[in-house]
């Protein structure tokens, strides 16, 4: 049946296993991790030497998969069967794959968990196979989480580890690395290692161990055009000029065009009480006194102007109907469109 990534974790954990798990979706965190937990767990060290099969999609068909599944396990309970990168394999979405995994799924093989690791994709919710790993297997799907989420699943990630993390933290590690759990757990990890348990992540952890300078970073650029510092926006961007391999210009790009496209919401919300924009822009509750203030420094027609000078930019970096030019000129001249 379909369910969440929580609730697979919770069902393995217990030892209560399914015969399939067809783990979809774009958010590949999940699909990630899920996948490792059966890999490790589910078979002794022992027990994996023949009875751990791990195959990628590219490479096989469904027809070769299912006679894998449909062997028995070596001296062991059960064995694993796990498909990576299953977006890939060649006849899952033709009609003759999907009948063959169809027929196995109303006779699995009991001694085999077959896990189909199928990233960035989901299938049809109308096909015949869909519809039937929704009743009888395990289907999950693992959506990208709204940066309203992320505050949250930041605090329970670091606090599996022992560690507590501040607002602002948060908030800034956020800004700099976005909605990629991936590397947002990567960047934890970084981070927790260097502290004790028990400590508390603080910004200054944040600019010291993910590489942010305190003073000229993503988070406080944005800071600076939200007030109009002009002097302040010059200076950090000055610096990323000077250091391009650490200060990438169309990553800058993405994070501005998403505060523009919010700020353009903020403008055409009826209702502008402080609830009422947290659920319509879908961020932390800390932000909103920023994007207040950005509406007033920026009206309705500004900040219209400033998503075409975002996207104009975005294309000249791609050298998208615009010769080529530095990624520092583009940034400096950027800039001072988004702020005249």
């Amino acid at each position: 049946m379909p369910t969440t990534p929580q609730q697979v974790l919770i069902n393995l954990q217990n030892q209560n296993y399914a015969p399939i798990y067809f783990l979809q979706g774009e958010e590949p965190y999940y699909i990630d991790l899920i996948t490792h937990y059966i890999a490790k767990h589910v078979l002794s060290e022992a027990e994996k030497s023949f009875n751990l099969t791990i195959v990628y999609g590219k490479e096989q068909t469904m027809s070769q998969i299912l006679t894998h599944a449909r062997r028995y396990p070596v001296a062991a309970e059960r064995q694993v069967v796990i498909v990576k990168e299953a977006q890939d394999l060649q006849d899952l979405r033709q009609e003759q794959g999907q009948k063959l995994l169809c027929s196995y799924i109303k006779a699995p093989n009991p001694a085999t968990l077959l896990v189909f690791a199928h990233k960035h994709k989901t299938l049809d919710k109308r096909t015949a196979l869909s519809k039937m790993l929704a009743q009888h297997m395990v289907l999950m799907h693992a959506r990208k989480l709204y940066d309203s989420q992320l505050p949250v699943w930041i605090a329970h990630y670091v606090q599996e580890k022992g560690i507590m993390i501040t607002q602002k933290a948060s908030m800034m590690l956020q800004e700099v690395v976005g909605n990629d759990l991936n590397r947002l757990a990567s960047e934890l990890n970084k981070v927790c290692l260097n502290l004790k348990p028990g400590s508390e992540i603080s910004d200054t952890a944040i600019q010291t161990y993910v590489g942010i300078s305190k003073q000229f970073n993503i988070f406080e650029l944005q800071r600076a055009l939200i007030k109009q510092d002009v002097r302040q926006a010059n200076q950090i961007i000055l610096h990323f000029v000077t250091n391009p391999k650490s200060n990438r210009a169309i990553p800058l790009i993405a994070l501005l065009f998403n505060f523009f496209s919010k700020l353009l919401l903020v403008h055409h919300a009826q209702d502008k009480s402080r609830q009422a924009l947290i659920k319509a822009l879908e961020v932390n509750p800390y932000f909103i006194k920023e994007y207040l203030v950005a509406a007033q420094n920026y009206p309705l027609s500004k900040t219209i102007e400033n998503i075409h000078h975002l996207h104009q930019a975005d294309l000249q970096l791609k050298a998208i109907d615009y010769p080529t030019l530095a990624e520092g000129a583009v940034l400096q001249e950027l800039i001072f469109k988004l702020m005249h």
